[in-house]
């Protein structure tokens, strides 16, 4: 395996520093693209993306806060153009499995002359530890629509393995895999594990698309941010392209996926999931 330089686009986010540290680990030499790293990269300032691509073989690519967003295909084509300009050979392009819009930023990438590869990724286990789920698990009861949609969770350590494998080999170039977990699980089925390692009791309370948008609305939450919810509810889970289980992970990598129990034990053992008791002397 030949040192490249790689830039990690999101070098601090759920992927992104787990694919960076394991690219360090490897003796690749890494640049964390992030709006506090120096050089900078910030997707809302093009203005710090030459100084950031300079000098780089490969690029991971992840788009806050989805490739599904407005504005998000604009700002591929145009990071696109520049990476080609700075003589880039290679993008890993982290997107979403059943996004029709974050296909369409697949294509940009696919459609740019540079050698690419697409991880399209189910939903993250880590949703539930690093993410919205969080706090109304904390909270004890957790109120969600589409109660029974069957999501085939994938784990973030899988996802970066898959990357940093598709970012040091170039059998990768030209293809695009979906990962998900080893099987679908509903919201109230991944509640209920949770509370079971827990050793807590979490009520799960399934509610409608409208009541939850006004939930969210009632956090004071940004519109934008409701918006991709939304979308992430309605358009992704109404998609049924989201709902099976692939082997690109096994394929890949030549082994199984992470299952979402063994996510839930492990996370467990970090105490994220216990609420916090203040005392006072």
């Amino acid at each position: 395996m030949k040192m490249e330089n790689i830039l990690v686009i999101g070098g601090t986010g759920k992927t992104g520093r787990k694919v960076a540290q394991q690219l360090q680990a490897l003796g690749q030499n890494v640049r964390i693209g992030s709006r506090s790293a120096s050089p900078a990269f910030d997707w809302h300032n093009p203005s710090t993306w030459p100084a950031a691509l300079e000098g780089m073989d490969k690029v991971y690519v992840t788009f806050q806060p989805d490739l599904a967003f407005p504005g998000a295909r604009d700002a591929i084509e145009a990071l696109v153009r520049q990476a080609q300009q700075s003589n880039v050979k290679k993008m890993v392009l982290l997107s979403g499995k059943g996004e029709r819009e974050a296909e369409l930023c697949e294509q940009i990438v696919i459609n740019s002359a540079l050698d690419y590869t697409i991880v399209r990724a189910s939903w993250f286990n880590q949703n539930f530890s690093e993410n919205f789920f969080l706090e109304p698990i904390l909270a004890g009861h957790v109120a969600l629509p589409q109660a029974e949609a069957k999501i085939p969770y994938v784990d973030t350590d899988d996802i970066a393995d898959v990357v940093v494998e598709s970012l040091t080999n170039d059998q990768h170039n030209g293809q695009i895999y979906e990962l998900t977990g080893p099987e679908l699980l509903t919201f109230p089925e991944v509640i209920d594990e949770i509370a079971r390692v827990t050793g807590r009791n979490i009520q799960f309370t399934p509610i409608s698309q409208k009541d939850y948008d006004q939930m969210l609305e009632e956090y004071n939450l940004p519109k934008d941010y409701i918006w991709l919810i939304n979308y992430l509810f309605t358009e992704v889970l109404g998609n049924p392209d989201i709902h099976n289980v692939t082997h690109d992970i096994e394929q890949v990598l030549g082994r199984k996926p992470k299952s979402f129990a063994q996510y839930a034990s492990e996370t467990a053992a970090t105490g994220v999931w216990q609420p916090q008791v203040s005392t006072f002397v």
